[in-house]
């Protein structure tokens, strides 16, 4: 065989490039730097925790971690953001999405979301909280939790119009009283207030959500 030939077999011989391999990579280490993340921020507090500790937990670079996220704010925002996808492969807002598609009762559609609320509340509360502390000196903090706030509120606001079309809410609730009944019901303060300060089981916080909901608005 010619030098040409065996050349022309290399290259048919070699393996094709596997790039989904290098995709799980990059999430795999990805999801290690957020774990990471998230256990130094809530057992050191946000202002004492450097991203060389990150780094060194995650044992990735601390280059590898400015490229991907940019800084504290930055992971801050991807905790948030995983927590906020709840359980599961399927995230939160879109089972939620789905339900309200298909079923037509609007006490097992609010039912749902109390369980819903009981699914990400232990998490969120938490990272909350270290927001809400640190965003009295970090700007991009401040903006952080103003944009989480008004991303929930457009959520709730979102499922309300829902509830109204529908024709689900009694007379004289508006969609947008309906919203702020939503959005307050849904909040990690009020978590805070029963379950970590009152001291109420999670599947009964979940239960009183939901019927305060019901109560309120249908």
């Amino acid at each position: 065989m010619s030098s040409v030939g065996r050349s022309r077999q290399a290259v048919k011989s070699k393996r094709p490039y596997d790039a989904s391999h290098r995709l799980t990579l990059a999430h795999r280490n990805r999801e290690r730097i957020i774990d990471a993340a998230e256990r130094r921020f809530l057992r050191d507090g946000y202002a004492p925790t450097t991203i060389a500790a990150i780094a060194r937990d995650a044992r990735v670079s601390v280059d590898t971690i400015y490229k991907s996220f940019r800084g504290k704010p930055g992971l801050v925002r991807a905790i948030s953001a995983r927590i906020l996808r709840g359980e599961g492969p399927v995230p939160a807002e879109q089972r939620s999405d789905e339900l309200q598609a298909r079923e037509a009762d609007p006490r097992k559609i609010i039912q749902a979301w109390g369980a819903f609320v009981t699914e990400i509340a232990p998490k969120a509360a938490p990272v909350m909280r270290l927001i809400r502390d640190a965003a009295g000196s970090d700007p991009e903090l401040r903006a952080l939790l103003e944009e989480m706030g008004t991303d929930r509120l457009r959520r709730m606001t979102e499922n309300a119009g829902r509830l109204r079309a529908a024709g689900h809410l009694r007379p004289g609730v508006t969609a947008t009283h309906a919203a702020d009944v939503l959005w307050t019901y849904s909040s990690a303060e009020l978590y805070e207030l029963l379950v970590l300060r009152r001291g109420m089981p999670l599947k009964r916080y979940g239960k009183f959500v939901a019927d305060a909901m019901i109560t309120a608005l249908l």
